[in-house]
C-alpha cells in the first residue's frame, strides 16, 4: 500500500489514500490435502477520500473484507462437491441424534428391567414370608384340633363317670335355668305392653301398681307354661295363638268376675258381656306380645327350647 500526494496542492486538508495491491489466496479445493494447492490472486484497488477519523477507516475496511469473505465463503458453499460434504455431515448428525435417543431409551429400558428385578424379589420374599404364616397357621390348626380332641375325650370320661342320678340332675337344673329365663322375657314384654292399658285405666300412680303386679305374674306363668306347651314345634301358629288366647280368657274372665254382680237383666247380661269382651281383648293383646318376644329369643338362641337337647333321652336311656 503507497500513499501519493496531489501535485495540485502541498498541504491537502484532507489526505487521499489509495489502497493497492491487496492479495487473496484462495484455494479452489479447500477441502482436499494436496501439499501445494493452487490458489488465484487478484488486486483490489481503492481511492478516495479517507476519513481523517482512524476509526472510520478501520470499520470500512473491515466492512470491504468482510463482504468479500462472505463472497467467497457463499461461492464455495453452493459448488456441488462442497454441497455434498455438507449433506453427509447434516445425515451424520442425524444419524447421532438417532442413536443418543436410541442410547436413551435402552438406558431407560435398563432401569425399567432393574426396578422390575426388584420388585420380582420382593414378591419372592413376600412369598416366602406367607408360605411360613401358613406353615405356622397350619401348626396352630394342629395344636387346636388336638386341644378339642383332648377335651372331648375328657368330657366323654367325666360322662362315662357320672351316675344316672347326676345326669338327671344336671338336666333338671339346666330345664330350671331356662325356664326361669323364658318367665322372665314373658314377664318384661308383657308387663310393657299392658302398661298403656292401664294407664288408661288409673287414676293415679297407686292405682297402677296391682294391675302391673297382676300382669307381671300372669305373664311370667305364660313363659314357663309356652315353653313347655310349645316345645320344638317353633313353626306351629295354632298352638302359640292357642296358648295365648286361653291365658287371656282365663285373666279376662278373672278380671269380669271381680267386678259387680250381674243380675238376671238384658241390661246387665250385654254390660258384661262387653266389659268381658274388652278384657279379654286386653290380655289377649298382652299375651300375644308375650309370645312374640319369646319366640323371638328361642329363634336367636338367647332362650333353649324345651327339652334343651335331643340327646339328653337317649344318653338317659343309655
Amino acid at each position: 500500500m503507497t500513499t501519493t500526494p496531489n501535485p495540485t496542492l502541498i498541504y491537502p486538508p484532507k489526505p487521499s489514500i489509495l489502497f493497492t495491491n491487496i492479495h487473496f489466496y484462495i484455494s479452489h479445493k479447500p477441502f482436499t490435502s494436496s501439499s501445494s494447492p493452487k490458489s488465484n490472486s487478484f488486486t483490489i484497488k481503492c481511492s478516495g477520500n479517507a476519513s481523517s477519523d482512524p476509526k472510520n477507516s478501520d470499520g470500512g475496511l473491515k466492512n470491504l473484507l468482510s463482504g468479500i469473505v462472505d463472497e467467497r465463503v457463499d461461492e464455495l458453499l453452493n459448488r456441488e462437491e462442497n454441497r455434498v460434504l455438507l449433506d453427509g455431515l447434516d445425515k451424520a448428525t442425524q444419524r447421532v441424534e438417532i442413536a443418543k435417543r436410541e442410547l436413551a431409551q435402552i438406558e431407560q429400558q435398563e432401569l425399567e428391567n432393574k426396578k422390575m428385578k426388584e420388585y420380582i424379589n420382593q414378591l419372592e420374599i413376600r412369598a416366602a414370608e406367607i408360605e411360613e404364616c401358613q406353615k405356622e397357621l397350619l401348626e396352630a390348626r394342629t395344636l387346636v384340633d388336638e386341644a378339642e380332641r383332648s377335651l372331648e375325650v375328657e368330657i366323654e370320661d367325666k360322662n362315662s363317670t357320672m351316675t344316672e342320678t347326676e345326669r338327671e340332675e344336671m338336666y333338671k337344673n339346666k330345664e330350671r335355668f331356662e325356664s326361669v329365663k323364658a318367665a322372665s322375657v314373658s314377664a318384661i314384654v308383657g308387663t310393657l305392653a299392658g302398661l298403656p292399658i292401664s294407664l288408661t285405666q288409673a287414676a293415679n300412680t297407686s292405682q297402677l301398681i296391682l294391675p302391673s303386679v297382676i300382669t307381671l305374674i300372669s305373664c311370667a306363668l305364660f313363659g314357663v307354661t309356652f315353653r313347655y306347651a310349645v316345645r320344638r314345634d317353633l313353626d306351629n301358629f295354632q298352638l302359640k295363638t292357642g296358648t295365648s288366647a286361653a291365658f287371656a280368657f282365663v285373666k279376662g274372665l278373672a278380671t269380669l268376675g271381680g267386678g259387680p254382680p250381674m243380675e238376671l237383666e238384658v241390661g246387665s247380661i250385654s254390660s258384661h258381656a262387653f266389659t268381658g269382651a274388652v278384657y279379654i281383648s286386653e290380655n289377649l293383646l298382652i299375651f300375644l306380645f308375650a309370645a312374640v318376644g319369646l319366640d323371638f329369643c328361642i329363634k336367636l338362641r338367647i332362650l333353649s327350647p324345651f327339652p334343651i337337647e335331643t340327646d339328653v333321652s337317649t344318653t338317659k336311656v343309655d
